[in-house]
């Protein structure tokens, strides 16, 4: 299970020229899932991400959670995360886990995150064509993979 963590200002998801998802100040979570991602993986990484202290205190210090702000969150799948572009130049996506297994790894993801964060988050829709909007701030982005704890 690979994220791609950004902290947002601002961010939006809109399907179909229907916005989906809406928040303020928060994160972004784009997620990629693999076939043998596990509930091990899940419960490492949610944890992870609501813990990540990448806000700034009163001294401009990355010392603070998302829960300890009360921001908010906005997960979104993406399975071209785990995209390989060793052959050729058209990525092939071959490690990404098929819907049938990765729709229910998605939706333990955002039931564990929506646990560990003590709130609900908000979601793109699996599969769909989504337009992702976000302002970054800093820029702070973090790239996690449950497969390589660092």
């Amino acid at each position: 299970m690979k994220v791609i963590i950004q902290r947002v200002l601002k961010a939006s998801v809109t399907i179909d020229n229907q916005l989906t998802a809406s928040i303020d100040k928060g994160l972004l979570v784009l997620l990629g899932i693999v076939e043998d991602d596990s509930l091990d993986d899940i419960k490492w990484l949610t944890n992870k991400i609501v813990n990540l202290r990448i806000f700034n205190d009163s001294k401009g210090v990355m010392n603070h959670s998302i829960k300890d702000i009360n921001g908010n969150i906005i997960a979104v799948s993406q399975f071209t995360l785990h995209a390989s572009t060793k052959k050729g130049n058209r990525p092939s996506y071959i490690r990404a886990a098929k819907p049938e297994i990765a729709i229910p790894i998605y939706k333990r993801f955002v039931n564990q995150l929506e646990v560990d964060f003590g709130k609900k988050i908000q979601t793109g829709t699996f599969g769909a064509d989504m337009k992702v909007e976000l302002l970054n701030d800093g820029p702070v982005t973090i790239i996690i993979d449950s497969k390589h704890k660092e």
